[in-house]
């Protein structure tokens, strides 16, 4: 994970709008992965389900 420090520097070498913008990518890529996983395991359900009933 990135460090208070490494934050600082990054701001001041890259600037606060790209800084922001790559934790908010960081943070949106783990709640999609997050997603993903869930509606894997719906459909498993789902499949699971319908393969019962035949």
């Amino acid at each position: 994970m990135i460090g208070e420090g490494n934050i600082v520097q990054l701001i001041g070498n890259f600037g606060f709008p790209i800084v922001v913008t790559i934790y908010l990518l960081h943070r949106f890529e783990n709640k999609i992965e997050s997603l993903e996983n869930t509606i894997h395991n719906i459909a498993n359900v789902v499949n699971n389900s319908i393969e019962k009933r035949k």
